[in-house]
């Protein structure tokens, strides 16, 4: 049989069970014990996190209701220059005997980043300028009128120009280097940039203009002295171009991001073998991941909030700028293990506000504000 607790009333009339002090004294003892590690287990924030959900989740008739949505969506996102990150590699395999950029540096367009070894080049490049005068001189015994001298003309100008821009390069690339080793100045550095860029608008004129002549009709065929002149014009040119592609130049203005490149390295054509990461700084953007079942709650214009972990407690602002059109498989990493229906995202590119902090590379999380267009479907 088990035994009845005593029980005693109290001075209201309420009925009060009337246990043993050493029962009550270990009883509290254990209620102390649990709370104590509830409050180590949990933290004082999550506490107060649940009992502040629990009260919101509590109307007041009593009746549970859901909490609001704080986000329309929310993703993985990764920080990045305004027009993306640009890995610059070589275009011919060589020895690296040159780099004038360093990390982080401001360049503009044009300019001489990495340069690869050209010395046999150049040999080949004053054989074949010593080729072009010879053939121009016997061309010249070889009088001509009316549309060929016209059309003749027209051929040495162009060639002139490209003669004129190559000098110019190689001008403003010599400009830059006495700049580095204390030998030049800024203004060494613009007037030679402007005599490039003028050398490259004569060019695109003199080419205009002998496709001008060489389209009329009564124009007669080239003769055999004036077909060697433009084949040893040719083969110059090729060494030309042949030499400007060991020299890696910046894409468009921006920074060095990181330079990999090495003095003494050998340059190769192989992926992930890229010399200088390059990218325009002067704004950034970030490039989200959002899944598939949240496609529709994210628009062209939609306000995001950007949030990392180097700086707690403060929030980025952003637009969406792009969505993609269709869907592709996930290229951020996740903060935690994926789950197995993480499969197809909609990649989302944001432009933030202003003059953020953040840095290019930076993980990040982005959320989507809520608004009226949000809530509708809108397809990417």
């Amino acid at each position: 049989m088990l035994q009845k607790l005593p029980i005693s009333r109290s001075k209201g009339g309420k009925r009060m069970l009337n246990l043993d002090p050493t029962v009550r004294t270990l009883s509290l003892c254990g209620f102390a014990a649990i709370s104590t590690s509830l409050f180590l287990h949990m933290g004082v924030p999550v506490m107060a996190q649940q009992v502040s959900s629990v009260s919101r989740a509590l109307a007041q008739d009593g009746e549970v209701v859901a909490p609001k949505p704080s986000w329309a969506a929310s993703s993985t996102g990764r920080i990045e220059p305004k027009d993306g990150d640009v890995r610059i590699d070589t275009q011919v395999p060589g020895r690296i005997v040159e780099v004038a950029v360093k990390t982080n540096a401001l360049v503009q367009a044009g300019d001489l980043l990495v340069r690869i070894d050209d010395e046999d080049l150049f040999a080949k490049w004053a054989s074949a300028e010593a080729e072009v005068l010879v053939r121009e001189r016997e061309r010249e015994e070889e009088p001509a009128k009316g549309p060929g001298l016209e059309k003749r003309k027209a051929e040495d100008a162009v060639a002139s120009a490209e003669r004129g821009l190559f000098v110019a390069r190689q001008a403003f690339d010599d400009a830059g280097r006495a700049l580095r080793n204390g030998k030049g100045s800024a203004e060494d550095i613009t007037k030679a940039r402007t005599n490039l860029n003028s050398a490259k608008d004569r060019l695109a004129t003199e080419r205009a203009a002998l496709a001008t002549v060489a389209a009329k009709a009564d124009m007669p065929l080239p003769t055999r002295l004036e077909t060697a002149v433009t084949q040893a014009r040719a083969d110059l040119l090729q060494v030309e171009h042949a030499i400007e592609r060991t020299r890696v130049r910046a894409p468009s203005d921006g920074n060095a991001l990181n330079v990999w490149a090495k003095v003494g390295e050998t340059a190769e054509l192989m992926p992930d073998t890229a010399l200088v990461l390059f990218g325009d700084i002067s704004s950034l953007r970030v490039r989200a991941e959002v899944e598939e079942r949240d496609v529709v709650k994210v628009h062209v214009g939609q306000k995001v909030v950007i949030r990392a972990d180097a700086y707690p407690g403060r929030d980025f602002d952003g637009t969406v700028s792009s969505l993609a059109p269709a869907l592709g498989p996930p290229r951020i990493l996740s903060r935690g293990p994926r789950r197995p229906n993480d499969v197809e995202v909609l990649e989302v590119l944001a432009s933030l506000d202003g003059q953020p902090v953040l840095l290019s590379g930076m993980r990040v999380d982005v959320f989507f504000k809520l608004d009226s267009a949000a809530s509708a479907t809108t397809k990417p």
